[in-house]
C-alpha cells in the first residue's frame, strides 16, 4: 500500500503539499494540484483514515439510528442519507435499534469510541440529558427531540387532513390505530385524529387503539376494533405499515375496501403503491427529508459554529384506491 510520502516523492513536492491537495486547504497552483492528483491515481493511494481521525478529531463517519430496519419506511430514509453522504465522501453506518433504549446506547457509546463524525438520530427513547453530553453533531429526524435540531412533517396537520378526507368521502365513524406513545409522531398524529373528531357525537376513546407502528399490530387491532364497533366505516392509521396491516384485517372479515371500509395511511411509503387496492396516504417527502438531515448533519461537521435551524416539510395527500 503506497504512503503519503511515496506520493510527494512521484510528484516532486512535500508531503504538506499533498496534504493540501487532499484536504483542500490553501492555495494550490493548478499544474502542482494535477500533478499530485495524477500520483494518487498511479499509486493507487488511499489515505489512512484512523491517523486522519486521530490528526483531526473526528472522522468522516456519519451514523443513522432506526427503529425498525422492517420497516419499509426506514429504508427509503435511510437510502437518501446515505446517497448524501456518499456524494460528500463521507462513510454512512447503519445502526437498526429495535425501538431498545440498551440496544441504542450500545451502538452510541461504540461509535463515540471509534470517533463518529455526526449522527442522524430517529428515537424517542435515549434521554435528552445523555444526548447533550454527546459531543458530535446530531440532527434528529421524523421524530423531533426536545432542544435539538430536526428535521420533521407536519404530523398534526397533515392527521387533520387525512381524517377530514375520510369524511368528505362520506365516513361516519372513524377510527384511529395509533403509534406508540412514547414517539412524537405518533403523539402528533393521534392529536390530529382527535382535534377532528372529539366533538362528534358519536366519539368515543374506544375508536382509538394501538397498532405499534407495525403490520401485525395493526392487523390485529383493527380487527378487534370492527368487531367490536362494527359501525366503523373508516380508519386513519398512523402509519403506512399498518395501513396494510387495516387493509388486510379487512380481507379477513370480509369487508370490501372502499366500499364499506375506508383505509387511509400516513407516510407513501412504495409498499401502498402495490397493495390490493393501493393505499390512500399522506405522503410524507421522504427522499427529501432524509436528504436535509445528512445536509445539516455534514454541514454542522464542517461549519460548528454556523446557526442552523429545525425544519419542517409538509405532507400531502396521495389518493389512491382505498377510499372512496
Amino acid at each position: 500500500m503506497a504512503t503519503i510520502r511515496e506520493v510527494a516523492k512521484l510528484a516532486g513536492v512535500s508531503v504538506a503539499t499533498v496534504s493540501r491537495v487532499m484536504n483542500k486547504n490553501g492555495y494550490i497552483n493548478e499544474k502542482t494540484k494535477e500533478k499530485v492528483e495524477a500520483a494518487i491515481k498511479e499509486l493507487d493511494y488511499r489515505p489512512n483514515d484512523v491517523a486522519r481521525t486521530l490528526f483531526k478529531g473526528t472522522s468522516k463517519m456519519i451514523a443513522l439510528f432506526v427503529p425498525d430496519i422492517m420497516n419499509p419506511f426506514f429504508p427509503e430514509l435511510a437510502r437518501a442519507v446515505e446517497d448524501t453522504a456518499n456524494k460528500s465522501d463521507y462513510t454512512f453506518i447503519l445502526c437498526n435499534t429495535d425501538n431498545d433504549r440498551e440496544k441504542e446506547m450500545k451502538y452510541l457509546h461504540a461509535l463515540l469510541q471509534k470517533t463518529i463524525g455526526g449522527v442522524v438520530m430517529v428515537s424517542s427513547s435515549i434521554p435528552l440529558e445523555t444526548l447533550n453530553k454527546v459531543n458530535v453533531p446530531i440532527v434528529a429526524l421524523d421524530r423531533g427531540i426536545a432542544d435539538m435540531i430536526s428535521v420533521t412533517v407536519n404530523n398534526r396537520t397533515g392527521a387533520i387532513d387525512a381524517v377530514r378526507h375520510l369524511q368528505e368521502s362520506g365516513c361516519k365513524r372513524i377510527a384511529h390505530i395509533s403509534g406508540p406513545e412514547d414517539t412524537t409522531s405518533a403523539a402528533e398524529r393521534k392529536k390530529g385524529y382527535l382535534e377532528a373528531v372529539e366533538q362528534e357525537n358519536w366519539f368515543s376513546e374506544d375508536f382509538i387503539t394501538s397498532g405499534e407502528y407495525t403490520f401485525e399490530g395493526a392487523y390485529q387491532a383493527a380487527k378487534e376494533l370492527i368487531k367490536k364497533h362494527p359501525e366503523i366505516d373508516g380508519i386513519f392509521a398512523a402509519n403506512d405499515l399498518m395501513g396494510v396491516g387495516v387493509l388486510k384485517a379487512a380481507e379477513a372479515l370480509n369487508l370490501r375496501v372502499p366500499e364499506d371500509l375506508s383505509v387511509i395511511g400516513f407516510d407513501g411509503i412504495e409498499l401502498g403503491k402495490i397493495t390490493t387496492p393501493a393505499l390512500t396516504t399522506m405522503g410524507q417527502p421522504i427522499y427529501e427529508i432524509g436528504q436535509r438531515a445528512a445536509e445539516i448533519i455534514i454541514d454542522r461537521m464542517e461549519n460548528k459554529r454556523k446557526e442552523i435551524t429545525s425544519e419542517q416539510y409538509t405532507v400531502q395527500l396521495i389518493k389512491r384506491q382505498s377510499t372512496k
